[in-house]
């Protein structure tokens, strides 16, 4: 006979990390160390177990192709219509917009954040770089950003809560992050710096958004 679960595994939430393609296994890393219960999902069972759901980094395009061919897309669109928490990385954040610009014709999208993303935007792969971030709502001091073939926020929906703008540089002033009720975007990588600062804020929203459920 299984043991019932105790209270701290009742606690945790379960968050899925969409995993069709792209860096899945840094953000597994580090939901688990913010007290998450982290899960892949691939199909729409899946989806519909999990309290919230992270988009990794990748190729928008393909992520999106694969949405389509796991007959992901439409029960993803609804759980976010229902309210459920995201957070989406890089491509993740190209994927929650409700508008991107220099994207393929049939990139499909999410329109789970009120904003236009400029896919690309900071260049090709040999244009990654990294700075230091202040970010809205966390503490502790500026955050390390890596940027790989990265998008930016060119409009930001009356709605949307800007959390962190390029702070210099050719860039300076372009929206890096973005909130919007319970959905999250970064333009960078959060899961490779090792810094869990926003994963730790994702997960709280996750939390927050069940105990309102009950």
């Amino acid at each position: 006979m299984n043991a019932s679960p105790t209270t701290a595994e009742r606690a945790r939430p379960v968050v899925g990390v969409l995993a069709l393609q792209g860096d899945v296994r840094e953000h597994l890393a580090a939901l688990t160390r913010c007290g998450a219960e982290p899960v892949l999902v691939r199909r729409a069972a899946e989806l519909a177990a999990v309290d919230g759901l992270v988009l990794p980094g990748g190729e928008s395009t393909a992520i999106s192709k694969l949405l389509v061919a796991f007959d992901l897309l439409e029960p993803l669109r609804a759980r976010l219509r229902d309210g459920m928490p995201a957070f989406g990385s890089c491509a993740g954040m190209i994927l929650l917009a409700t508008e991107v610009l220099d994207t393929r014709p049939d990139a499909r999208h999410l329109s789970g954040i009120d904003m236009t993303v400029r896919r690309n935007a900071f260049g090709r792969q040999v244009d990654s770089f990294e700075t230091d971030l202040d970010f809205a709502g966390i503490d502790g001091g500026p955050m390390r950003a890596v940027f790989i073939r990265a998008p930016w926020v060119e409009r930001a929906g009356a709605g949307v809560e800007v959390l962190a703008r390029v702070p210099d540089g050719p860039s300076a002033g372009r929206i890096v992050a973005v909130r919007q009720g319970r959905v999250l975007a970064t333009s960078f990588h959060p899961e490779v710096t090792g810094d869990l600062r926003v994963h730790a804020m994702f997960v709280d929203i996750v939390r927050a958004a069940r105990a309102e459920v009950g």
